[in-house]
């Protein structure tokens, strides 16, 4: 239940919820017991059975059990005395009549509180959630499937909200129902609900197996339902790829099976959620016929006080014991489902974030001097991506970086803003260690383009001024023209309100990136990062984009990855990386006379 407890940790503060809910769930209790204490007065009259008259004296007020009781007596016996037994009736009938509708208001009143609680819980759940999803470090998303984040996001919630939560309610109240019952009962006959809670263990032990079966099954539910939206996201995402090669019958083929997987698992669990409920009434029917014939035979052979008026009593109280009993079966079974969900969605909540800032972190408020790499080594696990890597971009200089696919490129880029930190030496801005440094200070002098176009469906405005809630429109279109994407803009539908689509599908490649880089203009950022931001483009595009880029990196510091060596030509120093080592450093000029690595690869793209 440690789960449990946890997710209703996000309910906190309790004094919002319990203390009111505790009080009406009670009184609703309370009033409800009052109809079924009314039934042994209101059967002796309907039989008219004879009953000893006590003696009618008014009791003296007090805050207890006993006085309410004897007031009643007094009234009812006063009344059946001046007014007779029909006179008695209405007087029970009345009393119950108003028991009744307080106990529904009350139940309506609590059921409110929980309403509202069970809103704030998941609210505040699905906020936690996504707060961690956005502030993990990016080597996390590597070995996750988008299915499960998002499946986590929407069903794991709602699985909890339509279980736990809302089970909630059962497991305040059904017990103080179930407790109250109990208390009747035994006020009734001690040796007859002794004999019943005998066998009521019984069917407690079924309930919990079936339970056990249903947390198993409901948390490989959870996960297939993972690999389902995998599948639909790449589908989508890959729309293009898919028609391309013919293969729609294929990936709906591995949609079908792995749909088909997950409504077996699905048909199992709802299976064992169904049974929970016939079996614990059967069980409970069990029970009461037992009863019924072991009061029965201890009435007739008159081994028993018990009146025809107190055993119908016991029976219809007792009945009522299987409501609350059997809502608390069916609460736990649903609650093992919700637990499950609970699991993933903890599991997400208590990864660690490998890119932690430390307690002191030095503010960083300008970029001064430069940056240097000193003796820099990183490992994807066990793979070793850089090796003792060293070099230095003074400030207002540009660094490129060249080199095969997997010489750790990328990998340097992304250890500048700390998406991932070094296992061996040092990143240093102005001579600080930049894992001393606040993150969002670090991050806020730098700007990123990057090969894949990262955009939001959303206006062409807003994507330029991304978390730039302050800017204006002379600076955004100021932004846009730098860029050269002032033009193609003012042509679209809604000029710069104009809807892009998700992932700026409406765009071509060379009008996403120059709103990338229109971002990063607006942006302002002293540093630049630029990881192949030209690659995917056509010469056209290229050519406008590379302006763009030209414009930006203008005083700025930079580090350029790049393919086409014609991008870097004029950069201050170009640093041929391979297998994880800088091979070879120098400018153009300098590279093309060594005859080496980067020579070759000049050769090679001039060569037509």
């Amino acid at each position: 239940m440690k789960i449990y407890f946890r997710i209703l940790a996000f309910a906190k503060p309790y004094s919002r919820f319990v203390p009111p809910y505790a009080i009406l769930a009670v009184l609703a209790v309370v009033f409800g017991l009052v109809n079924f204490s009314l039934l042994i007065p209101l059967l002796t009259v309907l039989f008219n059975e004879a009953a000893e008259q006590p003696q009618l004296v008014k009791p003296e007020p007090a805050l207890t059990i006993d006085y309410l009781t004897d007031l009643f007596n007094y009234k009812f016996y006063s009344i059946r005395q001046e007014e007779g037994p029909l006179g008695a009736l209405r007087y029970v009938c009345l009393i119950i009549v108003v028991s009744v509708f307080f106990s529904n208001v009350f139940k309506y009143l609590s059921q409110r509180v929980m309403t509202s609680m069970r809103t704030y819980v998941v609210r505040n759940l699905r906020r936690a959630l996504f707060e961690k999803i956005s502030t993990l470090h990016v080597g996390y998303f590597n070995n996750q499937r988008k299915g499960d984040l998002l499946s986590s996001l929407s069903n794991d919630v709602n699985e909890i909200e339509n279980s736990v939560v809302s089970s909630v309610q059962v497991v305040f109240r059904e017990p103080l129902m179930l407790i109250g019952y109990m208390v009747v009962l035994f006020m009734i006959s001690a040796k007859l609900t002794l004999f019943t809670l005998l066998v009521l263990p019984i069917s407690g032990s079924v309930i919990a197996f079936i339970s056990r079966k249903l947390r198993r099954d409901a948390k490989k539910g959870q996960s297939l339902l993972g690999n389902i939206l995998s599948v639909m996201e790449e589908t989508i995402s890959g729309n293009r790829i898919v028609k391309a090669f013919n293969a729609q019958a294929y990936v709906q083929k591995k949609f079908n099976n792995e749909n088909e997987h997950y409504r077996r698992v699905l048909s199992s669990v709802w299976n064992k959620r169904e049974l929970a409920s016939p079996v614990s009434e059967f069980l409970g029917i069990c029970v009461v016929v037992g009863v019924l014939l072991y009061g029965g035979q201890l009435i007739l052979e008159n081994q028993s006080d018990l009146q025809a008026a107190e055993f119908i009593t016991f029976i219809a109280v007792y009945s009522q014991v299987l409501v609350p009993a059997k809502n608390i079966s069916n609460a736990m079974t649903n609650i093992q489902r919700g637990i499950a969900s609970g699991e993933r969605i903890l599991l997400i909540i208590d990864q660690p974030n490998i890119i932690e800032e430390i307690p002191n972190a030095v503010p960083y408020p300008a970029f001064k001097t430069g940056i240097e790499y000193r003796n820099v080594g990183f490992s994807y696990g066990s793979d070793k991506v850089l090796d003792n890597v060293s070099f230095t971009v003074p400030k207002g200089h540009v660094i490129a970086l060249v080199g095969q696919s997997g010489s750790g490129k990328s990998t340097l880029a992304d250890l500048l803003p700390r998406f991932y930190d070094v296992v061996e030496g040092q990143i240093l801005m102005d001579g600080i260690d930049i894992r001393d440094m606040k993150i969002e200070d670090l991050r806020s002098h730098m700007g990123i383009v990057t090969q894949e176009s990262i955009l939001f469906n959303d206006t062409i405005f807003n994507n330029i001024a991304f978390n730039k809630t302050d800017a204006t429109e002379e600076e955004v279109i100021t932004a846009a023209k730098i860029a050269n994407a002032h033009e193609f803009i003012m042509q679209s539908p809604e000029g710069y309100q104009t809807m892009i689509g998700d992932r700026g599908s409406r765009l071509s490649g060379g009008q996403r990136q120059r709103l990338n880089i229109a971002r990063a203009i607006l942006k302002n950022p002293p540093i630049l990062i630029l990881d192949e931001a030209t690659s995917a483009l056509d010469t056209e595009s290229e050519k406008l984009v590379q302006e763009a880029l030209t414009n930006l990196m203008r005083n700025r510091t930079s580090i350029v990855i790049a393919h086409r060596l014609s991008t870097i030509q004029h950069a201050d120093e170009i640093l041929v990386m391979q297998q994880g080592k800088i091979m070879e450093r120098g400018t153009h000029e300098e590279l093309l006379h060594t005859s080496g690595h980067y020579a070759k690869l000049s050769q090679m793209q001039l060569t037509p």
